[in-house]
């Protein structure tokens, strides 16, 4: 049975009769009868898409997930051919879903699946960035409105739980996938949505990575792992995105399967691999105020009481800090936690500051002292010129001097300028400082030769392969 032709493709649309009897091709290189099933073909095609458009509009996205929304566009498109006597295959049915589907939910999810993208930048319906390799770089995609960008932003969202609404225009959330979202609305945003999504990749970095990719040295990475293997207290340091999480991820192999880890987060991204891990992360209140929100600080209280051989926390940001000193100081000697600070000096400071915000009105050499007897290493990573991450300071605590904290750094980068493509160039040195912590390393059944900290530049594994 052939099948009627849509009303609004004309019968026009087919090829000419040829004038020297020979066979006529349209314009495409087909036979007139050919030519004119595939202008019919394209013509409803093109109707049922804009059907499709319709339907997916009153479709409840932001309620379903991936697979639900699937299937009801598939639905949707069998329905309308029913209705309207269209004669299409199932593969041509679904063909035109899929492709409706991806155009009504806009680039995201063809980025979410782009591995060589670390994070996604949305600056209102008409910006899109990506950052590839350390880079930013803009894009030709768009969402049709803010109405369009923030359907997809909480269809996104749906599994978290996270609310995003005008009584919560701000909003953290960890993805299907682990990515973790952040979304602000407009207001207070200017110009539109904002939103930003921090990748994560298809398998964690390891150190044989960071070797590699030259953020660290084999002298560096010798003696964090022996740091780690001793329950040696350290806290990393870094800017956003400069690989914080990446390097506690890669230096907690090196903890002993034997012990009992309990991870706390804010929005899981710790990927570790021992077998007997405990993870917790925190929340927010429930809509309409339904439940009570959980947070970090009341996370590290509660894992006090979960027997655990240490605390790991993803990021201290607030008033948590004291109990994590308080944890490390008490029995769970070699837990790690970040923060946000843009040296190693200044995460002192930053900690300062953060135990300020307990409330307790503690004199300052107080906190110092906490913070002196509590932590051992501070390791400072960066993301410099180019979008190079790189671990820029080993610094150990050594104690207090008066009021004062004071600190020596073991391993430093050395930047000596950028090449023309403006990636950073410069080189890894010990310092020649012996740490004091060598003794209880040694006494912890990690010994390290003391020539490790010998006073010269460092070599990279692409140095060493070079030279040979």
């Amino acid at each position: 049975m052939t099948p009627s032709h849509p009303q609004d493709i004309p019968d026009s649309l087919s090829a000419p009769n040829g004038t020297n009897g020979g066979p006529v091709l349209g314009s495409d290189g087909l036979p007139p009868e050919a030519a004119d099933r595939n202008s019919w073909a394209f013509g409803l095609k093109h109707r049922l898409h804009q059907h499709l458009l319709t339907a997916v509009a009153s479709i409840p996205v932001d309620q379903l997930s991936e697979q639900e929304l699937r299937l009801d566009v598939y639905r949707a498109a069998q329905a309308i051919c029913q209705q309207n006597a269209w004669t299409l295959t199932l593969g041509e049915q679904e063909a035109l879903a899929d492709h409706v589907l991806t155009e009504f939910l806009g680039p995201i999810d063809g980025l979410l699946k782009d591995h060589e993208i670390s994070d996604i930048i949305i600056n209102g319906p008409r910006q899109l960035f990506v950052e590839k390799h350390g880079r930013l770089e803009t894009t030709d995609f768009a969402f049709r409105n803010e109405n369009h960008l923030l359907l997809v932003v909480r269809r996104l969202m749906a599994a978290s739980g996270r609310r995003l609404d005008a009584t919560t225009p701000m909003a953290d959330a960890r993805l299907s996938d682990g990515s973790r979202l952040n979304a602000v609305l407009k207001p207070p945003a200017l110009n539109g949505p904002l939103v930003s999504i921090r990748r994560l990749g298809t398998r964690p970095l390891t150190v044989e990575d960071l070797l590699a990719n030259e953020s660290i040295t084999k002298e560096m990475l010798d003696f964090l792992a022996a740091c780690v293997r001793a329950r040696i207290s350290m806290i990393i340091s870094g800017g956003t995105g400069s690989g914080k999480t990446t390097l506690m991820n890669a230096l907690s192999r090196y903890i002993p399967n034997s012990e009992r880890l309990v991870t706390i987060e804010e929005a899981a991204e710790l990927e570790l691999q021992q077998s007997h891990v405990a993870k917790m992360e925190a929340t927010q209140a429930g809509q309409d105020g339904e439940g009570t929100a959980v947070t970090i600080r009341d996370l590290i209280r509660n894992s006090l009481r979960m027997r655990p051989d240490r605390i790991i926390v993803g990021e201290c940001r607030g008033a948590e800090a004291l109990e994590m000193l308080q944890a490390m100081n008490t029995g769970h000697e070699g837990s790690l936690t970040s923060i946000h600070a843009n040296s190693a000096r200044d995460a002192l400071t930053r900690i300062e500051l953060m135990i300020g915000l307990a409330g307790l009105n503690l004199p300052i050499w107080a906190i110092r002292s906490l913070i002196a007897s509590s932590v051992t290493l501070i390791v400072q990573v960066s993301r410099l010129p180019g979008g190079k991450r790189k671990i820029v300071t080993i610094a150990e605590i050594a104690g207090m001097e008066g009021e004062t904290v004071s600190m020596h750094d073991l391993f430093e980068y050395v930047q000596t300028g950028v090449d023309e493509s403006h990636v950073v160039q410069g080189y890894f040195r010990a310092t020649g400082i012996r740490p004091q912590c060598l003794h209880k390393l040694m006494v912890r059944g990690a010994k390290l030769p003391v020539e490790l900290f010998a006073d010269r530049r460092l070599q990279t594994v692409r140095n060493r392969e070079a030279d040979r």
